[in-house]
């Protein structure tokens, strides 16, 4: 049997990278998935998943719009008939440094990477809690556990994610919903050319930050993701999951 057979996923950001390989890997598993992304290339992704066998469908979902976040549970129930996974996947980047950031780019981020998933786990708890209960995964960062010197909007966004998400896990426990946070290090996803580009220079610095010396995939992410999602993690809530080749034990 899948580690997913019978459960309902809705996966933000699920347009390509990380949120892509995500939304796969759980249709493999046996989950119905809900893709949500402002990328319409979200749509062929979803497409694949069916054509493949699985269970999939695609939803505009701009994350820092409520309107949004309530159209995609609502789609998740009307498709699949509960939810029982949410997983805060989309974010953006902010490069520059304190100095650097105007308000309108930390305005920005902040509600991309941080009130998006606020809106989500809001939108999405009434749905877990019909169906009984549920897993809520947030992605964040390991910047929000390591001193940087740049990317002030970016590292600020995540840290509060982080910090929220064990909030939450401790107020949603005794209705059977868990939360947890990913930190991922370095992934080769698009958002690795949106942020330094792909120059074998540029990939050879990004190797060099974790002791396991190369970059993840984003398939090694959606394994990390799966496992928080499925009920072999059925005791873990409030924890935090690094994975990131080791970056935040130097």
């Amino acid at each position: 049997m899948g580690r997913l057979d019978g459960k309902v996923a809705l996966i933000s950001g699920a347009a390509r990278g990380q949120g892509a390989e995500e939304a796969r890997l759980f249709a493999r598993e046996g989950a119905g998935v809900v893709l949500g992304d402002v990328r319409p290339e979200g749509e062929a992704v979803a497409r694949e998943i069916a054509a493949g066998g699985g269970r999939a469908l695609f939803r505009r979902l701009d994350v820092t719009s409520e309107e949004d976040w309530a159209g995609a549970v609502a789609a998740a129930e009307a498709a699949f008939g509960h939810l029982d996974i949410l997983v805060n996947n989309a974010g953006i980047l902010g490069r520059p440094g304190i100095l650097e950031t105007s308000l309108e780019l930390w305005n920005r981020v902040v509600a991309v990477n941080q009130t998006g998933p606020f809106l989500g786990m809001r939108a999405a708890i009434p749905a877990l809690r019909r169906a009984g209960g549920g897993s809520i995964v947030n992605i964040s960062s390991a910047l929000a556990t390591v001193g940087y010197g740049e990317s002030a909007s970016y590292t600020a966004a995540k840290g509060a994610l982080t910090a929220l998400t064990r909030t939450v896990a401790v107020e949603l426990a005794p209705e059977g919903i868990r939360v947890n946070v990913v930190h991922p290090g370095v992934i080769d996803t698009p958002m690795v050319d949106d942020g330094v580009g792909r120059s074998p220079e540029s990939l050879r610095a990004q190797a060099a930050v974790a002791p396991l010396g190369r970059i993840g995939t984003a398939g090694e992410m959606a394994a990390a993701v799966l496992y928080l999602a499925s009920d072999e993690a059925s005791f873990v809530t409030g924890a935090t999951l690094a994975v990131d080749g080791g970056l935040t034990v130097w």
